[in-house]
């Protein structure tokens, strides 16, 4: 492993997740209706049809039609939620709003994370959602080895609502920003998790629970978390519906370089503007050079 390079690049952010799919319809509609997302362009595969849907013309989300597939198992490792991260709290209280009316949705709870104020629930498939507004980084509490202040805090989304929610902003969420805040995912062991993420990708630890790790590039709070609350010990992944890509752009090929490095021994496709590897359990990551086209996403 290259000692050179042991960490991500800081300025590394998330992008357009991948979800397999049962109901290729319902689920476009449905994530159309809770987050004013419209399809940016679709190809089919055979059986499949992969969709991908995104805001202002930036992707989001990549839906891949597969009714063969079973569905999502919870005690599987997978995706425990995909975090849509919002700039307002106004825009996330519409947000929240809409997802609340949509009756396909399941309300799993809202919490103060001191970091982040954040609104949990279900997508009609089982997959998590999370959808928050990070706190002003200036108010965020850091230890002396880099770990990120966080709990969690009763969050009231009637109080909430009431003090956030606005006509003006309900009517125009389709225009306001919106993007992949991070990405938390199920995991078998979270010692290997550690060692996949933090030593093998290069992300910062910055937090760990009981059952639970959180890691960075660049201070965030956490671009990818891992736990075991559902699914200790949990082996490969079986083929079912759910998460099918977890997307990484980091700004630079040497950043794609220095992840070759540490990826010795492990297996990996290098295409020259994008890796794609797979963590212990199965679930496939895709780091990539920034202004990822739809017509790249479909390719993966």
């Amino acid at each position: 492993m290259n000692t050179h390079n042991p960490k991500i690049n800081p300025s590394t952010t998330m992008d357009a997740v991948t979800l397999r799919v049962g109901d290729l319809e319902n689920m476009s509609t449905y994530y159309a209706s809770i987050l004013s997302l419209e399809p940016i362009e679709e190809r089919a595969r055979g059986r499949q049809v992969h969709r991908v849907l995104g805001r202002n013309g930036v992707p989001l989300l990549r839906l891949i039609g597969t009714p063969d597939l079973p569905p999502v198992r919870q005690n599987q490792a997978g995706l425990y939620h995909t975090a849509f991260l919002f700039e307002s709290q106004e825009s996330l209280a519409a947000t929240v709003y809409r997802t609340a009316q949509d009756p396909r949705s399941s309300f799993a709870g809202s919490s103060d994370h001191l970091v982040s104020e954040a609104f949990y629930f279900t997508d009609p498939e089982g997959n998590g959602i999370e959808l928050y507004v990070d706190r002003p980084r200036e108010s965020w509490v850091y230890g002396p080895q880099g770990n990120v202040d966080m709990t969690t805090v009763h969050l009231d989304p009637n109080v909430y609502l009431s003090q956030h929610l606005q006509e003006s902003v309900l009517e125009s969420t389709d225009v306001l920003p919106a993007s992949i805040g991070h990405v938390h995912l199920q995991v078998g062991s979270v010692e290997q998790a550690r060692e996949f993420y933090v030593d093998r990708l290069g992300f910062d630890l910055t937090n760990a629970f009981p059952g639970a790790l959180f890691a960075s590039a660049g201070g965030y709070h956490h671009h990818v978390a891992m736990n075991t609350w559902n699914s200790g010990g949990a082996g490969p992944r079986a083929a079912t519906l759910g998460l099918a890509d977890v997307a990484v752009t980091v700004p630079l090929r040497s950043d794609l370089d220095a992840l070759v490095d540490r990826l010795r021994g492990w297996e990996f496709a290098d295409n020259g503007t994008s890796v794609t590897t797979a963590d212990p359990w199965g679930t496939q990551l895709s780091i990539s050079l920034p202004e990822t086209s739809a017509e790249e996403l479909l390719e993966r």
